[in-house]
């Protein structure tokens, strides 16, 4: 497992492959015990409302795409900013993290890096940095919601959090984050950031109006996306999964924006599906064998058993881990952690485990500790989040060399303002 977490991270081997032939390996293994699970277990593990979820919002987001809607966005942050970069940087960062919180993080760099390159070589902007800053800003707005970044997926599918919890519990912090990180930044960066009164006449002089390519498409689109995104709010009241909402959500669209299902299946990441489900299979069988149960013993005792400090350790531990291993792996691996430690916190407090109360006061603050330390940890080096890579994939692509070292320049240090913020934020609330 951890040889195969290592191919993943240094993408000695594509992600895809190594997470297969991981679950590949464990299956083999498990059938040569003496208590070897069934087809239905091992199928069981897989978490089909997340793989649902990601698979009716690619569904989604390929067939919006196509009305040029997002270009319309970058062009508008253009015009917005009157081609101040400051400004510039302000608004793409924003515009960044707001998408980011709808649509998940590696769909939004998809989206907005093109635009950033095509308005930096109008703009003469240091393109890098913007690249670098609208990966970090991509992490910080994902982690708002249920739908925004993968790990959040993960764990509202396995911990039955809603999308309100979400909205209710993190979106606070990452507004509050947002507020101070994002001016902060483009006040150390002001100097590289002057523009030639050429440059600015030309920026005000677009029409953002001429990047929408089919108007029709983009109203059956954004009317489409309203309802699911309403269905998102609701879905608890409704009893309807968020994975059930994003596939029904997603076949709507194909038929009221008429798109061939032939062509919409061609924008799902499948390679992406296809690497959850072999975390998924990988992370399954260790749970079955009691692994995560002994680490979970182990991790009490060093914290002696204090909610607070296991809640900062969660916190840090997550993030520190993240900025080494793709946070997806991650939080795949430490959810039955955190099943783990919540009956010995409930115990140690008198509560019945099902009750509300344990769900309330012991659960739920373990899981944003751990929701935020991904998510935000994922900002601390290149390898530590997928946005962070596609977009250094993105730039590469058009001559723009985003190193290692350079984005944990930048982001190590803006990961750990975000997790000290973080931290202050569930001690007050939560503890």
């Amino acid at each position: 497992m951890c040889v195969l977490f290592g191919l993943i991270m240094t993408e000695v081997m594509h992600r895809t492959m190594a997470s297969m032939i991981g679950a590949a390996l464990c299956l083999i293994v498990l059938a040569n015990q003496n208590r070897p699970p069934s087809l239905s277990q091992v199928v069981g593990w897989m978490d089909h409302g997340t793989l649902g979820l990601l698979w009716g919002m690619m569904l989604i987001v390929g067939i919006t795409m196509r009305t040029g809607v997002f270009e319309w966005t970058g062009v508008m942050a253009c015009k917005l900013s009157k081609g101040d970069k400051t400004k510039l940087l302000l608004l793409l960062c924003a515009v960044t993290g707001v998408l980011s919180a709808f649509l998940d993080n590696v769909t939004t760099v998809i989206l907005v890096a093109p635009i950033t390159i095509l308005v930096g070589q109008i703009l003469g902007l240091p393109v890098m940095l913007f690249l670098v800053l609208q990966a970090i800003a991509s992490n910080i707005g994902g982690t708002a919601t249920l739908i925004g970044d993968p790990p959040n997926v993960l764990i509202g599918s396995q911990a039955g959090l809603t999308f309100m919890d979400f909205i209710r519990n993190l979106a606070p912090v990452v507004i509050i984050i947002m507020v101070i990180v994002f001016p902060a930044i483009t006040f150390l960066f002001r100097r590289q950031l002057q523009v030639s009164p050429e440059a600015r006449s030309s920026i005000m002089r677009a029409k953002p109006e001429l990047a929408i390519l089919d108007h029709t498409l983009l109203r059956r689109s954004l009317i489409v996306s309203a309802c699911i995104l309403l269905g998102f709010f609701l879905h608890h009241a409704l009893d309807i999964e968020p994975g059930l909402i994003a596939l029904g959500g997603a076949v709507v669209m194909c038929l009221v924006c008429g798109k061939d299902m032939h062509h919409a299946l061609e924008k799902v990441e499948w390679g992406s599906i296809f690497f959850f489900v072999g975390l998924f299979m990988m992370v399954g069988a260790l749970e079955y064998n009691g692994i995560f149960e002994r680490i979970g013993l182990f991790i009490l005792g060093v914290t002696n058993n204090d909610f607070l400090l296991t809640l900062m350790a969660v916190l840090w531990f997550a993030a520190i881990m993240s900025a080494i291993v793709d946070n997806i792996p991650l939080v795949i691996a430490m959810i039955p952690l955190m099943k783990t430690i919540i009956p010995v916190f409930a115990l140690q407090q008198g509560i019945d485990m099902a009750s509300p109360e344990a769900h309330t006061l012991v659960a739920m603050p373990l899981y944003w500790a751990l929701a935020l330390g991904a998510c935000l940890g994922g900002n601390g080096t290149l390898i530590g989040a997928s946005a962070n890579v596609v977009v250094v994939q993105i730039a590469r692509r058009n001559r723009y060399p985003i190193s290692f070292a350079m984005f944990t320049a930048y982001g190590f240090p803006i990961m750990i303002v975000t997790l000290i913020i973080s931290t202050v934020y569930i001690y007050f609330r939560y503890v």
